[in-house]
């Protein structure tokens, strides 16, 4: 049989990328270490690894890789012109998969770690803040990562790794997500302050049955909220304008566009009256969730912790 040479040999054109990683992984460190002494007695023990194990490992990363990376002088190797490329790469990778491990570390630390937490738009301006400098009171150093979106792309991105947790409405209900019921906050029938119903305290809102509707974009909870309570009154609503933002959908009935089904405002607007929904349970919950079957890291685990502890007190009403 016939032996070719390093040089020469090269992995089957079939060989999957991954295979070669799974190969060459465990071995990268090795190959740094006898670069940098150019001694594999002296790298051996630098590492505490037998030295047999060193360069059994260093003549299979050559033979996987199909070139020679070491030109041996008796007990001393230098780097061949193909070493030195490899190595200048191999640091690289080191040093990236060194900065992710501290980078995953100091997320988890139950002191200074990082919380990545999602929540809907209307509950930006108070309750979040709020929630953040309570917790932050008995642990004043953890991290946050904030997204704010509507409840589906929150929920897109707890699945996909990206968020530890959300408050989003309605509340879920999947099987691969954990959900707990936080509270719930009324919702009024904003109208135009010269509207024909604005001298009233309470509406039903079968009464608004004939009004143009400003709305959230369908995809937002709220937007599927405002849908069923009106066809639970018997109408279907009209509707001219669909937006992303509750206070912008204000500033619309304000200007005489439309009425709207929201929550209360952090701040109350001048040019619109809420009126008090009766007949119907008008109300949107809110809600915890978190992806099921995923271990929390400290911090995670003491800020949702706090969160269930907020049952019944996180919204005003």
């Amino acid at each position: 049989m016939v032996h070719q040479p390093r040089s020469q040999q090269r992995l089957s054109p079939s060989s999957d990328t991954a295979d070669m990683t799974m190969l060459l992984a465990p071995r990268l460190a090795y190959f740094a270490g006898v670069a940098r002494t150019e001694h594999v007695t002296r790298a051996a023990q630098e590492m505490n690894v037998p030295q047999s194990t060193l360069s059994r490992a260093m003549v299979r990363l050559e033979q996987d890789l199909g070139v020679d990376l070491f030109a041996r002088h008796g007990r001393t190797v230098s780097l061949t012109p193909a070493g030195r490329t490899f190595l200048a790469s191999v640091e690289r990778a080191l040093s990236e998969v060194e900065r992710a491990a501290e980078e995953v570390r100091a997320d988890a630390d139950p002191a200074t770690g990082k919380v990545a937490f999602g929540f809907l738009h209307t509950m930006g301006a108070e309750t979040v803040p709020g929630l953040l400098h309570a917790f932050r009171e008995d642990h004043p150093r953890v991290r946050f990562s904030l997204v704010q979106n509507y409840g589906e792309a929150m929920i897109e991105r707890l699945r996909a790794g990206e968020l530890d947790l959300c408050l989003t409405s309605p509340v879920p209900d999947a099987p691969d997500l954990v959900a707990r019921r936080l509270d719930e906050q009324k919702l009024r029938l904003v109208v135009p302050a010269d509207h024909r119903l604005a001298s009233r305290r309470r509406v039903r809102l079968t009464e608004a049955a004939d009004e143009t509707f400003v709305t959230l974009e369908p995809g937002y909870g709220l937007r599927r909220i405002t849908d069923d309570l009106c066809r639970e009154a018997g109408f279907a609503p009209r509707v001219a304008f669909e937006g992303e933002e509750a206070e912008t959908l204000r500033g619309l009935v304000a200007a005489g566009l439309g009425v709207a089904l929201l929550p209360p405002p952090a701040v109350p607007r001048p040019g619109v009256v809420e009126l008090t929904v009766t007949g119907q349970r008008a109300v949107r919950e809110i809600g915890v969730a978190w992806l099921a079957g995923r271990p929390d890291t400290p911090p995670v685990a003491a800020f949702k912790k706090f969160l269930l502890s907020k049952r019944g007190q996180l919204l005003p009403t």
